[in-house]
């Protein structure tokens, strides 16, 4: 067996609507399947999924607040006051302010923007700023993807004399701040979609504020749609494909001197170009210093200073990403530090020094690592206080469960999976108690065991190029619209190999009949010593197009692998103290003979078991959910078959070393014998220190047939052995060869050895598969 890494948990469905679906619009089962899993179970529904041009905008003044926040701009407009955008300093942020300045300038408006530093100012809106607009001049503050939680900050403004408008999507808390007008999707109840990006709600102010949708900013707010991470639905779904669309096309030149240093050509950018290369460096401006340079590129027209612009970004991403590698290594030493000392389900791990601005990304890997909610703490001793960002995995909402410890977090906000928060030091471990003691009581030992949701079971011969094409029909893929989970389930293999750098990555063929499906595994190369011969794997993966030298084929790119039956893994040949097993945490089962004590794996393998042959009817050893290896070659078929009494072990892995080898030394003929008791009875007594060897040159016969020899004759009674001497005695009676144990063992042994050393693996397996097969016919244990 393999296990795999995670749960798999197909998606329901409903034949019903599936059927419906295909036949009315046309599209194969499958897709019509991958929709009803995705909620889109009315042909309505699926035409406005599929078909750009059934999607629609929702009318912006369905949001609580638009009327009047846009009367206060136009006034502001029109009376020439000073109005400051107030931003937040990642993607969403920054393309949130640059929408909102393009439109205001676009009306004429004196505007200009503001992004506070995260370091020495923190998230969100702050009084110092506020001050700052105050002396500015800037009697209209609009904050975007921000401002929501900012009571006290926007009731001095009020103080002030300034007004401010605050447009949001992060989760409100109880207490709202009083300001002008608030745009929230989700303290609209009139409006039909409450998921959008800060960006979103900007792009529907800006619809309101221009009295059109203004799909020349589209890119930008796809970009900050993509990388908030909000779910690719609804209006975020008609967002991303025209922003998509409008990207590959781009004039704006601080994007395509962004897009040209990460070496991304236009033609082929989707929606995880955003994610993986634009998204990444944008946030990578405002998590080492000031956010300002990032809508400075967006804004810039210039070519010479959006390439400037663009290379000191990059150079900051590299930064940053040599950063979250070094963070990430010194939080995991911490997390298995602690988890000596106590059992953790909400890891918490600070440390002084660590950059604030990439804690978020360093959750993130902790969470891939550990399935565990995580918070990263950043440690300001100056300050007193520590701040960080949190991720968390299903089960455990952050946001709810950071709300009932709001008495020692002053400042925190965010979503179910993702927060970030400012607390004092001396309470950081009063947050970790808190939160494990919610975690204790109501999350289960499962919810830590990684889920991954199957969004689809088919063959590999349905997996082509035109059924992929198909499954692009439901792109963007992100948040609530993932790309396609395929499983494929207990296929045959070829080809199996490593690749990559260290062997680190696998490449196997998928077969079914005479039907084949590359598959290629990042991650995975390690399994390859833990695939057997013949054995048949499932597989969850992302199907592709592999594109090369003009050729196009599918592939399914693996995410998880499993085996889900016994193996037998074939070492024979190899010697015992060079074995390489999976890894040493797991505890296996040596079964030796008693004379070998194999001391050298033993060191290696110290909490494994080591039990020989003789001792396993006395152990009662079960073994069915153990890796078995079997040392040394049984002295009989019964004593291997009374290691797998209770059923067959998830692996065996064959080695049979043996000492003395009876194969290659075969028992003399019945004519040899009769010759050799005729030399016998003419030389009576024989004198074996003299004349054997001159026996052996004039017979032909090695030593060891005429010792054997003489063993079965003792054994039957036919000689005495005395000083060397053999007398032949008086016979009584016939015997037959096989009444000597001699005989029957050396019989016996080269017939084990046939089985077990020289046979094919082929011939074992199906050895093995009888003996389980036998213990289900007699109602015994099996695996």
């Amino acid at each position: 067996m393999l296990k795999s890494k995670a749960r798999w948990k197909p998606k329901s469905s409903n034949d019903q609507a599936e059927l419906i679906l295909s036949k009315e619009l046309q599209i194969s089962p499958l897709l019509a399947k991958l929709l009803v899993t995705r909620g889109v179970t009315t042909v309505e529904d699926a035409k406005n999924f599929l078909y750009e041009e059934q999607m629609s905008f929702h009318d912006p003044f369905l949001l609580e607040g638009m009327d009047i926040a846009i009367d206060r701009v136009f006034q502001a407009i029109e009376e020439n006051e000073n109005i400051l955008i107030f931003g937040d300093y990642d993607a969403d942020g920054v393309s949130s302010t640059s929408v909102l300045f393009l439109t205001l300038k676009e009306l004429e408006a004196n505007v200009d923007f503001y992004i506070p530093n995260r370091f020495s100012e923190g998230y969100g809106p702050n009084k110092n700023a506020f001050k700052w607009a105050h002396e500015q001049n800037y009697s209209l503050i609009i904050t975007v993807d921000t401002g929501i939680s900012a009571a006290n900050e926007v009731d001095f403004a009020n103080e002030l004399g300034i007004d401010v408008i605050i447009t949001d999507h992060h989760e409100p808390p109880e207490e709202l701040p009083k300001a002008l007008a608030i745009i929230h999707p989700k303290l609209s109840p009139n409006y039909p979609f409450k998921e959008l990006a800060g960006v979103g709600v900007v792009f529907k102010f800006a619809s309101a504020l221009l009295g059109r949708e203004p799909e020349e900013y589209m890119e930008l707010v796809s970009i900050g749609t993509v990388a908030d991470l909000v779910p690719l639905v609804d209006e975020n779904r008609l967002i991303v494909k025209k922003g998509v669309r409008q990207l590959k096309q781009t004039n704006r030149v601080g994007l395509k001197a962004l897009l040209e240093i990460s070496g991304v050509a236009q033609e082929s950018i989707s929606e995880e170009t955003i994610g993986f290369a634009i998204g990444p460096r944008i946030n990578a401006v405002g998590r080492l210093g000031d956010a300002k340079p990032a809508v400075d590129l967006v804004l810039e027209t210039d070519r010479q200073v959006a390439k400037t612009l663009a290379e000191q970004i990059d150079v900051l991403n590299r930064e940053r990403q040599e950063l979250v590698t070094t963070m990430t290594e010194e939080a995991i030493k911490q997390v298995n530090s602690l988890d000596n000392t106590c059992s953790n389900k909400v890891i918490i791990v600070a440390k002084e020094g660590w950059n604030a601005g990439v804690v978020g990304i360093v959750a993130s890997k902790l969470v891939d690592r550990f399935y565990k909610p995580v918070i990263v703490l950043s440690i300001d001793h100056e300050k007193g206080i520590a701040k960080g960002s949190a991720r968390s995995i299903e089960g455990f909402s952050l946001f709810e469960n950071l709300t009932k410890c709001k008495d020692i977090l002053p400042h925190f906000g965010g979503h179910t999976l993702a927060a970030g928060m400012t607390l004092a030091i001396e309470d950081v471990e009063q947050l970790r108690q808190r939160l494990n003691e919610f975690a204790d009581q109501t999350m289960t030992d499962e919810d830590f065991i990684p889920l991954k949701e199957v969004d689809l079971q088919c063959q590999v011969s349905e997996v082509s190029i035109s059924f992929i094409n198909e499954l692009n029909m439901l792109s963007p893929f992100g948040m609530h619209n993932p790309k396609p989970v395929l499983q494929i389930q207990d296929v045959e293999i070829t080809n199996l190999k490593q690749i990559g750098n260290e062997g680190s990555h696998l490449k196997v063929q998928l077969k079914e009949s005479s039907m084949f499906l590359d598959a290629v595994g990042f991650g995975f190369g390690h399994v390859v010593n833990e695939i057997a011969s013949g054995s048949k794997i499932s597989c969850l993966g992302m199907a592709s197009i592999n594109e090369w030298n003009g050729k196009r084929k599918p592939q399914l790119m693996i995410q998880d692998l499993s085996v889900n039956h016994w193996q037998l893994f074939d070492f024979r040949g190899q010697e015992p103290h060079r074995l390489t097993l999976p890894s040493n945490e797991h505890q296996f089962v040596f079964l030796h003979q008693s004379k070998n004590e194999y001391l050298d794996l033993k060191n290696k393998y110290p909490i494994s078991k080591f039990v020989s042959y003789e001792s396993v009817h006395e152990t009662m050893i079960d073994v069915q959910n153990e890796f078995v290896i079997l040392l040394d070659l049984p002295g009989s078929e019964h004593d291997l078959r009374a290691v797998f009494q209770n059923g067959l072990s998830q692996r065996i892995y064959l080695v049979f070393n043996q000492d003395e080898l009876h194969f290659f030394s075969p028992i003399p003929s019945r004519e040899s014998f009769k010759k050799y008791y005729s030399i016998l009875a003419k030389t009576n007594p024989f004198d074996m220190g003299m004349y054997e060897m001159a026996l052996c040159r004039k017979m032909g016969w090695k030593k060891e047939q005429v010792d054997f020899m003489t063993k079965v004759f003792f054994d039957l009674e036919f000689v005495t052995i005395e000083d060397g001497k053999i007398r032949l005695l008086p016979q009584t009676e016939k015997k037959d060869l096989s009444q000597s144990s001699t005989y029957a063992i050396k019989l016996a042994s080269i017939e084990l050895e046939r089985l077990f050393l020289y046979s094919k693996c082929d011939e074992l397996t199906t050895f093995f598969q009888n003996m389980k097969s036998h213990f289900s016919e007699n109602g015994e244990a099996l695996i």
